[in-house]
């Protein structure tokens, strides 16, 4: 009887669920792909994400205080820091500090403490500061350097920088005296296929190019491959569930395959759209938000798959590159909608015909 005892209540698991515990996985997932960033992109990432951390827990224990309310939990619970660190991921590796302080002010400050804090907030705070940065700044956030990949480099006269260069370019907005703009800053694939597309070349010469690998951009392939890495740990982990990354990813990849089967010289290889922009970062560790996305099986199906759509139909005849940060936001709008219609039904209720 004492057995039976020890287990008739509830909980039966000792598994630790606290928000601070599951940022900090989160954190931990985001490390591959932050390492893969500042191999190919140089230091200015590390640089960048120090600013956007410090700045991010300084402003949310500011607000508390305004609002007289306890600093050290929320601060504790990493939400911040993790605010702040896929901010970092998505802006150029050289923005100037004031950009990336004025961008995490956005996001912590408008976006998410005026609406009430963590778990009231309806926008991804590190895309709508993104956003913001990108529709009010388009040239700094833009302005993407170069992978450091030696072929690349040499074929197109690039140069790298060092970290005390990077950090004397963020902080000063000075270059080393012998380089120029042109020689430290690209386009990204995104961008370049775009471009060129719309100049009437065929994709099987832009590919030519020494930027290209074996689907996107040399560099920005193993990023994506370290990223996808750090969201299969959190699926593992159980962090995250798998309909809102598969729906995202189905979302993007039938489209594409779709319009590539059509003409293949003038819509890339789908593959393309995973390993060149910010797809897979966006769908493992962007979209599936617990705040702003879809909490029903249904609905996170649907939220997913629509962001792809909406990622894919921006990339092809929109005006940006990229465009999951837009993705992300205009179905955080939708998602108390999809929400509504994507409910399951109460057991013993009647359905409503």
């Amino acid at each position: 009887m004492s057995s039976i005892a020890a287990v008739i209540s509830s909980p039966h698991s000792a598994r630790i669920n606290r928000v601070s515990w599951v940022m900090l996985q989160v954190c931990l997932a985001l490390v591959p792909g932050t390492a893969a960033l500042v191999w190919f992109f140089g230091w200015g990432v590390l640089i960048n994400m120090g600013l956007a951390i410090v700045f991010a827990v300084a402003c949310e224990a500011a607000v508390l205080r305004l609002r007289r309310r306890p600093v050290l939990p929320a601060i504790g619970d990493f939400s911040a820091v993790v605010t702040a660190m896929l901010f970092a991921l998505a802006v150029p590796p050289a923005l100037p500090w004031w950009l990336t302080l004025l961008g995490i002010f956005f996001a912590i400050v408008i976006v998410k403490q005026l609406y009430g804090g963590l778990g009231y907030n309806p926008f991804n705070p590190a895309m709508a500061g993104y956003v913001f940065l990108l529709i009010s700044y388009p040239v700094a956030m833009t302005s993407w350097l170069p992978p450091a990949i030696p072929e690349l480099l040499e074929a197109r006269d690039l140069a790298t920088l060092s970290f005390v260069d990077s950090a004397r370019l963020i902080f000063t907005g000075a270059l080393p005296p012998e380089m120029t703009w042109d020689a430290i800053t690209t386009a990204t694939p995104l961008d370049e296929m775009r471009t060129l597309l719309d100049q009437g070349q065929r994709i099987a010469e832009i590919r030519q190019s020494p930027l290209w690998g074996d689907f996107g951009g040399r560099g920005w392939e193993w990023v994506a491959n370290w990223y996808l890495v750090g969201g299969l740990f959190m699926l593992m982990r159980r962090v995250i569930t798998w309909e809102i990354p598969i729906a995202f990813l189905a979302g993007l990849l039938l489209p594409a395959g779709l319009f590539w089967l059509i003409d293949p010289q003038s819509y890339p290889f789908p593959a393309f759209h995973l390993f060149s922009g910010a797809a897979i970062l966006g769908a493992f560790f962007i979209a599936t938000d617990p705040v702003s996305a879809c909490t029903t099986r249904r609905g996170q199906l649907v939220y997913g798959g629509l962001i792809g759509l909406t990622v894919f139909i921006i990339r092809t005849w929109g005006g940006y590159p990229d465009a999951v940060a837009f993705g992300v936001l205009l179905m955080n709008i939708a998602a108390p909608m999809i929400e509504r219609y994507t409910q399951p039904r109460v057991f013993g209720q009647r359905k409503e015909t």
